[in-house]
């Protein structure tokens, strides 16, 4: 089984590369590989062939746009730290089981400061 405490949607601030110091908002985690890809960061240039766009409907084929496609690449995990919500500043991250309405629920939190990352 494939863990990370690095969720989509989490504010990471990335450690080491070409965009070091830099923040942003993880829009895809992928587990199997222990990579992330956080929004606007790690920016790659492809070059991409004009193609049709398959439409439910059937009725007009529209066209993909060619041409040179800048997107985020995945960064490794290891390359990344999440951003606390309370301190601001990049933390390690630990759980801790909470009880929530009679269940007991894990919550992540910041390793500086103790507050709850998860909301």
């Amino acid at each position: 089984m494939h863990k990370m405490k690095i969720k989509k949607g989490d504010l990471v601030q990335v450690l080491a590369g070409k965009d070091r110091g830099k923040q942003g908002r993880v829009l895809e985690a992928r587990p199997v590989d222990r990579r992330v890809v956080v929004e606007n960061l790690n920016m790659i240039k492809r070059h991409m062939r004009p193609r049709p766009i398959q439409s439910r409907s059937g009725m007009t084929p529209q066209m993909r746009e060619g041409g040179i496609i800048e997107r985020p690449a995945p960064l490794d995990i290891s390359n990344v730290m999440i951003v606390c919500p309370n301190c601001d500043t990049p933390t390690r991250v630990g759980t801790v089981e909470r009880t929530v309405r009679d269940r007991t629920v894990r919550v992540r939190v910041c390793k500086r400061c103790n507050g709850d990352i998860d909301r």
